[in-house]
């Protein structure tokens, strides 16, 4: 009998003191944030209990945790690892696209199958790259998405009759740009649809609820995400683009993954690496659109590769400067545990 309690206090004790590591975690965020006058502890709390809900979901049975994977995979895709956001992006598909948000979950799905059933960490060819690019300590982004996308579209063509596409072809020329006609309120609402775009929504409403989603797990996330489309927005506003495919949030999905990555994600995030985040978006901008002028006279579309290409040259560029600090691969969690990290270090090397 006596054992028997003991083996039922254990996972308590383990929970309490997982409570006591989020609530420094949390401490340690709210100190980092030196802004007077502002109270985060309502923030503060509501993250604490996302991040419970995280533990719990772990705890559960095996179908708990599939569906666990799962949600994880989908907000993956913003660099979120919690399921709770997951849901909430899941949601935020069904409202755009109910056929998009099935064909996404069983993907997903899928694709953990696969790499349960070949006891591998991830997908084949994910696997791969990662053995490559683990020499350099780097992320493979969205890779394999590109390469894969790339070969079927090449592949099967415009007018294939099993797969049938959408025809993708140069500017046929010069387009009349008047500026008067440049709407700020529909300059407003690209700036939550380029975020909807990481997904392929065009809808606000869904680039809202995916903000919120980031919002939840990572407030840093959410908020370079949000400078990353309005940066791609002044981008696509300095080329004198067409205001449709500006408002239609293409020049701003590239943009916000990059910021994301960079403003925190890899790097430490500090005011250096902020400005290295604003950098690495301004030019994923451009490179986006030089690819897809490119790719569209093959009919292809640019997919992700601009994020992937303009990210990777940042992650790779060496600095003397000891505030811009990458992270080892193995260490990187979220913007807010790897700023703790940072500081943790910096405070061990003064001690020295």
């Amino acid at each position: 009998m006596f054992e028997e309690k003991l083996v039922q206090l254990e996972p308590n004790a383990h929970l309490h003191q997982i409570v006591l590591e989020h609530k420094e975690e949390t401490r340690a965020i709210k100190q980092d944030t030196e802004i007077p006058g502002c109270n985060c502890e309502p923030i503060i709390s509501f993250i604490d209990k996302v991040k419970m809900f995280d533990v719990w979901f772990k705890e559960q049975n095996v179908i708990f945790q599939l569906i666990d994977w799962n949600l994880r995979g989908i907000a993956q895709v913003m660099f979120i690892n919690n399921p709770l956001s997951g849901i909430i992006i899941l949601t935020g598909l069904i409202l755009q696209n109910p056929w998009w948000a099935l064909n996404g979950f069983v993907g997903t799905v899928f694709s953990n199958l696969a790499a349960l059933l070949l006891s591998q960490n991830s997908p084949v060819l994910s696997s791969a790259l990662a053995s490559v690019m683990q020499k350099w300590d780097l992320p493979i982004f969205t890779l394999p998405f590109n390469i894969l996308l790339s070969m079927f579209m090449a592949a099967t063509g415009h007018d294939n009759q099993h797969f049938p596409q959408v025809l993708i072809q140069p500017r046929p020329g010069p387009q009349n740009i008047t500026w008067p006609e440049l709407s700020v309120p529909m300059l407003l609402r690209a700036i939550p649809v380029g975020v909807g775009q990481v997904f392929g929504c065009d809808s606000p409403w869904a680039g809202c609820i995916f903000l919120g989603a980031l919002v939840i797990s990572s407030p840093i996330i959410c908020l370079h995400a949000a400078i990353g489309s309005c940066l791609g927005i002044l981008a696509g506003l300095s080329l004198a683009s067409p205001f449709q495919k500006i408002y239609d949030g293409l020049w701003s999905y590239n943009c916000v993954l990059a910021c994301i990555a960079v403003g925190g994600m890899f790097y430490a995030l500090t005011w250096q690496t902020h400005l290295l985040a604003i950098m690495c978006a301004i030019f994923c901008a451009y490179l986006g659109e030089a690819l897809m002028n490119m790719m569209s006279v093959f009919g292809l579309p640019a997919g992700t590769w601009p994020f992937c290409l303009s990210t990777l040259v940042f992650l790779l560029m060496t600095s003397n400067n000891k505030a811009i600090y990458k992270l080892p691969l193995s260490k990187v969690a979220n913007p807010e545990t790897n700023r703790k990290i940072y500081k943790e270090m910096q405070k061990h090397k003064s001690y020295e």
